[in-house]
């Protein structure tokens, strides 16, 4: 088993020799922001997409907008408004008066990284042409189905839904994100740091391709051989069911939760972890990688009840709950 593990971590460091020098480029561009930074990146490998909530400001788009300018991809922006259509999304079919046949112009979706801006903006049936394309990674246009070009990602960013003129996102759709990450404000260090950046007239720094998709799937490939012990895997397991039956864990939160985790809350949160072990040189999974990103799979994954809400409990506070009172392996 050790020579077994020995090689996957050869594996792993010779993968993921891409990740430090795309780290590189984007701090050209992006000041601090680490955490943000880093889950885009997990998401990229774990083939997830990830949701960017925070308000105005703070890099999201930015950061979204210089991965793309890394990776060696077909990059989209889509500004979402509430009177945005599916077709704007998708695409449409176009009837052509002389030939008397339908010609298929397609939308903006076909792209290899999307950027889904302010997402909550939009109303619910814009949200529902995303399922498809998320979930199976194809697009339906009238009577034809088209597959979306790998790697394909769905990067959003949404502002707190306290805000004006935002929309609750469809819970099905809210679990087809593989991470949801809170963008907070940068320390003073790190704002005196982007005043120097940024605070000119001429244009912004820019970032270049040094990443090309090759490599990205090669990683994922490594990815999938990266080892989990069965003890990590059934932590992994006990994590989720606790969100949804805390009591059968002797965890104390009755009354709070509505909603616990569903089982794509456990494939996510293995990918997730193989990720974060993969981005430390690492062939092997442990706990804390584990505890480390559980917060960001499971935050949008957990519905407290009306009576948590009056109490000020979060979907965090629960989750933080139970990675603090469940055992660890």
């Amino acid at each position: 088993m050790n020579s077994g593990i020995t090689a996957i971590n050869d594996e792993v460091k010779r993968a993921s020799a891409f990740v430090q020098p795309l780290l590189s480029e984007m701090a050209k561009v992006v000041v601090g922001q680490n955490y943000l930074v880093e889950r885009l990146v997990i998401g990229l490998l774990a083939n997830g997409h990830v949701l960017l909530e925070g308000v105005p400001g703070l890099a999201k788009t930015l950061s979204v907008k210089s991965l793309a300018q890394c990776l060696s991809v077909k990059f989209s922006r889509i500004q979402f408004t509430p009177d945005l259509l599916p077709a704007d999304l998708i695409g449409t079919q176009i009837y052509n008066p002389q030939s008397g046949n339908f010609t298929t112009r397609r939308g903006p979706i076909f792209a290899n990284l999307v950027l889904a801006d302010e997402i909550n903006r939009a109303p619910a049936k814009v949200q529902s042409a995303l399922l498809e394309a998320m979930q199976e990674r194809q697009v339906t246009i009238g009577d034809n189905t088209f597959k979306l070009d790998e790697p394909f990602l769905v990067l959003a960013t949404q502002n707190p839904i306290e805000q004006e003129g935002t929309y609750n996102l469809p819970e099905a759709q809210v679990d087809r994100f593989m991470l949801k990450l809170r963008v907070d404000y940068p320390t003073r260090a790190e704002e005196r740091l982007i005043l120097d950046l940024m605070a000119r007239t001429g244009p912004p720094p820019e970032t270049h391709a040094v990443v090309t998709p090759e490599q990205i799937f090669d990683a994922r490939r490594v990815l999938n051989e990266i080892y989990i012990d069965d003890k990590v895997k059934d932590y992994i397991v006990d994590v989720v069911c606790a969100t949804r039956d805390p009591k059968s864990y002797k965890i104390n939160l009755e009354g709070l939760i509505q909603m616990g985790a569903s089982p794509r809350a456990t494939i996510a949160l293995t990918l997730a972890g193989k990720a974060h072990a993969f981005l430390r040189g690492r062939g092997y999974v442990t706990p804390q990688d584990i505890k480390s990103i559980g917060m960001d799979v499971l935050r949008h994954r957990v519905t407290v009840t009306y009576e948590a809400e009056a109490e000020e409990k979060t979907s965090e506070t629960v989750i933080t709950k139970i990675f603090s009172e469940l055992p660890v392996p």
